[in-house]
């Protein structure tokens, strides 16, 4: 009996890795000082096309000042950048060219710009708090570091680069829109870490269904599918659940559905926190060591089915 509850929980959570956001007891990272990560360890963007190197625009301010919490698309989702919220600036394109960095010993130095009230800030450092508490990465006090990430608040909409571009990098976080929720500071920090979106892995037809039709004018290269040649994907499945996947109304032009899960029952989008599959994959990127279950049924099972 207890064998066959351990293959169901199995084929629950690892075919498609659809659990539910990691909650606060699940599992605790160690971090590992061997982890540094050379320069020469790169991101691939050449994928993303020309609308990731741009400016900050008005106009995706604009939009997003028109969304609220009852709306069917996320916040990210109202900009008009690269995939809908890359944006790499354009003085750094020939330097960047086709390539990114990931962050030397997972440590990224940040800074809070913004004009954030109390809330806002909070939800910021909740997301903070995630990455410290599941992952080996930390978020480390601007000191006068080289690199380092910069949040703001311009109404520009929201937005990141990928990765570790150099020098004084934004993630843009327009309120009140872009920290309603910490799952969308969770999903704008994940690109500057290194991570696309969960839709553009190469494999994503097999998963999800994109209706063209729907599709606002001007966004249809939103959906397109990265190289399989390009992409790592750290040996993590395919994950409806994750921060970083588009809403099933993302970019929608008539308010249906640009994004149908050909698995029933399942959903994409949530902007409620961290998948055990966005874990997965930035430990995997950055080379920390395996999850530590806590005790209890949860640490139980996962550590049956993972450990």
């Amino acid at each position: 009996m207890m064998a066959l509850l351990q293959v169901m929980l199995y084929m629950c959570v690892v075919s498609s890795i659809t659990a539910l956001p990691v909650d606060d007891d699940d599992v605790v990272i160690v971090g590992d000082d061997s982890n540094a990560i050379e320069d020469s360890d790169v991101i691939d963007l050449s994928g993303l096309g020309p609308e990731a190197f741009t400016y900050p625009k008005n106009e995706s301010g604009d939009a997003l000042a028109t969304w609220s919490e009852s709306s069917l698309m996320n916040p990210e989702e109202m900009s008009f950048y690269g995939e809908g919220d890359i944006l790499i600036p354009t003085y750094m394109r020939n330097a960047v060219r086709d390539q990114t960095s990931r962050w030397p010993n997972g440590h990224i130095p940040y800074l809070i710009e913004g004009n954030f009230n109390q809330d806002q800030r909070d939800n910021i450092m909740k997301a903070i708090a995630d990455y410290h508490r599941l992952t080996c990465l930390r978020f480390i006090p601007y000191k006068g570091q080289k690199d380092y990430i910069v949040f703001k608040s311009a109404n520009t909409g929201c937005w990141s680069s990928v990765g570790r571009l150099g020098g004084r990098q934004e993630v843009n976080l327009q309120t009140p829109g872009c920290v309603s929720k910490k799952g969308t500071v969770l999903h704008e920090i994940l690109h500057a870490v290194g991570f696309i979106h969960e839709q553009s892995r190469p494999e994503r037809d097999d998963f999800v269904k994109i209706n063209y039709n729907n599709i606002r004018s001007g966004s249809e290269g939103n959906f397109k599918k990265s190289d399989s040649k390009r992409v790592a994907d750290l040996g993590i499945p395919y994950d409806y659940n994750s921060v970083m996947h588009y809403s099933e109304y993302a970019f929608s032009k008539n308010s249906k559905k640009t994004i149908e899960p050909k698995t029933g029952g399942m959903k994409v989008g949530q902007r409620e926190g961290l998948s055990r599959g966005d874990v997965k994959k930035v430990n995997a990127m950055y080379n920390c060591k395996k999850e530590e279950p806590q005790t209890g049924w949860v640490g139980s099972i996962w550590q049956s089915i993972f450990g």
